[in-house]
């Protein structure tokens, strides 16, 4: 890498780490403000928060390459995207008023205790095999290529930044509570959707423009029924993304992770009020 990249991964480590020792420099007083962030964040971190958690090194990386592969029609996952508008003016008055901090602990007021405890369990270990593993993976990956080091002390340096990623996130964490995690993805929004934006502007530069893109993609047949890798809604008879199929499928998806999911249910009611979240 440039002198330039160093600096500019400097600076951001700098500014990350001073957000998060003002975050934790902050008195924790009882459970809303650990898991909460205090119940008094704004619109605009809320929002940050949902898109820098969301939006990840396994989108970047993963879906990217899941794209180019595939074709458009991989975009059902993220179009269901629309229903965090159910979550805001459909379920958080519910769990506002529920005065609750997690998602088990809304099904354990609302049915009973072994509720809570199957979904505790099924969503630790979906976490970790789904959504964390992958993303741990891809995070590695980066650093290796970016920094473009192989081994380091004997160890495949893979190894050392996804697990240097996984400690250094769990200690800010844990330590931080929700807040650490609000105020350092509203440092980390901007980046991403700058980054992404020069990597598209660069990437359609280097292929010669979006109508070559088009043109490319266009000759490249993905089924026997003339569907193409540009078709969002394909043939019922696709093997793969069946327009049907695909449509309920990430439709019961899109329903479970933006209305139901800890990992964005916990940064809405974070709010300061009702009208904060739904915004």
């Amino acid at each position: 890498m440039a002198l330039l990249d160093w600096i500019v991964i400097g600076i951001f480590a700098l500014a990350l780490i001073g957000v998060i020792v003002w975050v934790m420099r902050q008195k924790q007083n009882n459970a809303a403000d650990y898991f909460l962030g205090g119940k008094d964040a704004t619109w605009i971190a809320i929002g940050a928060s949902i898109f820098a958690s969301n939006i990840g090194s396994e989108h970047l990386i993963g879906l990217a390459g899941s794209g180019a592969s595939s074709g458009m029609a991989m975009a059902h996952w993220e179009i269901q995207g629309w229903m965090i508008l159910l979550l805001g003016w459909v379920f958080v008055p519910f769990y506002t008023r529920s005065m609750v901090y997690t998602m088990p602990e809304f099904l354990e007021k609302r049915f009973n205790p072994q509720s809570r405890t199957i979904l505790a369990t099924i969503s630790l270990i979906s976490y970790v095999l789904t959504k964390v593993a992958v993303t741990v993976y891809a995070g590695g990956l980066v650093f290796q290529q970016v920094f473009g080091i192989d081994t380091l002390w004997g160890i495949d340096f893979f190894w050392i930044a996804a697990i240097g990623l996984v400690l250094i996130t769990a200690l800010y964490t844990i330590f931080g509570g929700m807040k650490s995690v609000l105020y350092t993805s509203v440092l980390q929004t901007p980046i991403l959707l700058l980054g992404s934006l020069i990597i598209l502007v660069l990437g359609l530069k280097e292929l010669g423009g979006w109508d070559e893109m088009m043109r490319i993609c266009s000759s490249v047949k993905v089924n026997d029924y003339g569907d193409t890798m540009v078709n969002l809604i394909r043939d019922n008879n696709d093997p793969n993304y069946p327009w049907l199929g695909a449509l309920i499928g990430s439709a019961v998806i899109g329903f479970w992770y933006w209305c139901t999911d800890q990992f964005i249910v916990q940064r809405v009611l974070s709010g300061k009020d009702e009208k904060e979240a739904r915004r």
